[in-house]
């Protein structure tokens, strides 16, 4: 609607601003206010189903001496269709229909998108349902239309996605973090190209789908975060909204920077990848971002966020590195944080900033960002290049150490940590790609794959940091994951079945990081010593909380094609050690050869830096990991 022949305009009714409040249409009692934010166009109607989509028949008025412009309409209901009719004589032919930014619910059919009028987010009940302790939180990564399938084949929605949650539950899996959900242009995204940051991505399940989708987690016990997109948006009404732009071109590219209203129309409109970057210059659009975060937190009950391309928010990048900051984009980003910490402080936020800056988890009181954690790609790099490399002699197990050792003690919980995400896994990433397929060099299903991509999960899952995996990585998915491509396969549950040994792996591996059976609450802990064994290509490192049996974790990592019957390593504590967990256990896979990893007496003389040693059985790339009673 809104293409069609336009009718008549009937006679004006005179405009009045509206007595409820609020942004985008808001339902109340016998009828729905509208209210948007303009500035240059000529006027301000809005049309729809309510109106038989006739310009000019319901106008808003501004509210006092403001640029926001709002109208009551009795009798406009949930689910009817609507647009904004702004005109702009100076561009008599330019499309004056326009969705509204703050739509909730939008509709897309050939003639283009129309927002819904929706249902209110606060008719949600939260129920009882309390966040996990982030320390002991494990993150499972996943896409909505690509982590499970409709029964027909067709690509996955909210009501598709809950039938695999009680999958994730039983392994031990508490948080997922949704790729994001905003409104898109198109059928297929990965959903890093938002066109309406409110709205909930229709053929995903809309608003109302999500709802539901965080309820059902929440009955499972698992906390769910969402990605929000705040560095750039994609093509659509947004740009040039009312019409008016600036004309000045991009001094790093030469590009035009005309997008209007919502977008800066300088240097700071720059990104890589768009011009199409936040004006957070102008308090209008500065509340658009804030009010975006406050309706996934407030309304729709998410229990984090993670912001995507945060270095993209807070500076200027061109070719990959800085040029300048954007304080802007920093104010922001610590006005959210400092929102979400006065009034949620249980509730999580993660900067993808991919920087290693320390500034983005300093405390807010300090002038840092006051994320309470961010991807660390850093950690990510070296684990894959201990476990990538074709050659033992090229694995680089001092710089993993080096990685662990940078995120222990104070900096335990600042980042999150992955051998896979939905980067990582992408063909056109550097060292991008599903790690089994590219250490099997496309034998996914290899001796080698399967013994070194799991021996890079239980280091995942035993580091200091807040785990995190990719869909499908726990049942050995091997097909890349395209951020860009139009091609975008589901992940294969037949796998789940194929590999229900490797599946039982991570989930062995997971219910010990959450101290299920109360022998391991040393890898919530925050305390971490990497021991100064590195020669044989072996790495090992004592985990605690406050110490003790039960709480002390040594884990002893084999990156070698080398078994041992005996090797002797420094032990915290004297007395047995039991072992835990052997990733070579043939109840794992068929082909690992279930060596004899026994459990062992610290009874030998101090050793690499411990007060005790003592000797393990460990196989060739297997992880053991050890505690006492």
């Amino acid at each position: 609607m809104g293409n069609a022949a336009v009718p008549a305009a009937p006679a004006p009714v005179a405009p009045a601003d509206a007595a409820h409040t609020g942004m985008g249409a808001i339902p109340y009692s016998g009828g729905v206010t509208f209210r948007v934010w303009e500035m240059f166009g000529d006027s301000v109607s809005v049309i729809g189903d309510f109106n038989g989509w006739t310009p000019g028949a319901t106008p808003l008025a501004r509210d006092g001496g403001s640029d926001y412009w709002s109208v009551d309409v009795p009798g406009a209901t949930v689910g009817q269709a609507y647009k904004f009719y702004i005109p702009y004589a100076a561009d008599p032919n330019r499309n004056p229909y326009r969705v509204d930014p703050y739509a909730c619910s939008i509709q897309q059919s050939a003639g283009g998108m129309n927002a819904l009028v929706a249902s209110q987010d606060t008719l949600y009940i939260r129920g009882s349902y309390t966040t996990p302790d982030w320390n002991r939180a494990v993150i499972y990564e996943l896409h909505i239309p690509t982590f499970s399938t409709q029964p027909d084949g067709s690509a996955g929605t909210f009501a598709s996605a809950l039938g695999k949650l009680p999958d994730l539950a039983d392994m031990g899996i508490n948080a997922i973090e949704i790729m994001p959900l905003g409104e898109f242009e198109g059928i297929t995204s990965t959903g890093y190209n938002p066109g309406y940051i409110f709205a909930v991505e229709d053929t995903w399940g809309g608003p109302d789908g999500f709802r539901d989708f965080v309820n059902q987690a929440h009955a499972l016990g698992i906390a769910v975060i969402v990605d929000v997109v705040y560095s750039h948006l994609a093509g659509t009404d947004l740009w040039q909204f009312d019409g008016w732009s600036a004309s000045s071109a991009c001094p790093y590219d030469g590009q035009a920077t005309d997008g209007g209203i919502y977008f800066f129309d300088d240097y700071r409109a720059h990104t890589d990848f768009s011009h199409a970057r936040f004006d957070l210059g102008r308090p209008e659009v500065c509340q658009y971002v804030f009010d975006n975060a406050m309706r996934w937190l407030n309304q729709r009950f998410a229990d984090g966020l993670r912001f995507d391309s945060v270095v993209n928010i807070r500076a200027v990048q061109v070719n990959g590195s800085i040029v300048t900051g954007v304080p802007e984009g920093k104010t922001i980003l610590q006005r959210i944080n400092q929102a979400v910490q006065d009034s949620q402080g249980w509730k999580i936020a993660i900067a993808e900033d991919l920087q290693g800056d320390g500034e983005i988890t300093a405390p807010l009181d300090g002038g840092g960002f006051g994320f309470n954690a961010q991807w660390n790609n850093n950690f990510c790099g070296s684990l894959r290049n201990a476990t990538i490399e074709p050659l033992d002699a090229q694995r680089n197990i001092a710089g993993l150490a080096s990685a662990i050792a940078a995120i222990s003690n104070g900096n335990g919980f600042k980042s999150v940590i992955y051998s896979e995400n939905h980067d990582q896994d992408d063909p056109g990433h550097w060292q991008g790609g599903r790690l089994p397929n590219l250490i099997g060099n496309g034998q996914p299903d290899s001796w080698f794959a399967k013994k070194q991509s799991t021996l890079a999960a239980a280091v995942v899952f035993t580091a200091p940091g807040l785990p995190m995996i990719f869909e499908g990585q726990e049942f050995l998915e091997h097909r890349p994951f395209p951020n860009y491509g139009a091609n975008l396969q589901p992940i294969d549950w037949g796998l789940r079945s194929q590999f229900s040994g490797i599946r039982n792996l991570y989930r062995d591996l997971i219910r010990l990081r959450r101290n299920w059976f109360n022998n391991s609450s040393g890898l919530h802990g925050a305390n971490t010593y990497v021991l100064p064994v590195f020669a044989d290509n072996m790495l090992v490192y004592h985990r605690w909380d406050q110490g003790g049996e039960g709480d002390d974790v040594v884990v002893v990592c084999n990156f070698a094609n080398q078994s041992y019957a005996g090797y002797r390593i420094g032990l915290p504590r004297g007395g047995l050690w039991r072992v835990r967990f052997n990733s070579d256990s043939s109840a794992y896979d068929a082909y690992f050869g279930n060596w004899n990893c026994f459990d062992t007496l610290a009874d030998g003389p101090p050793l690499n830096g411990m007060p005790y040693s003592g000797s393990i059985g460990i196989a060739a790339y297997t992880c053991v990991i050890l505690s006492q009673d």
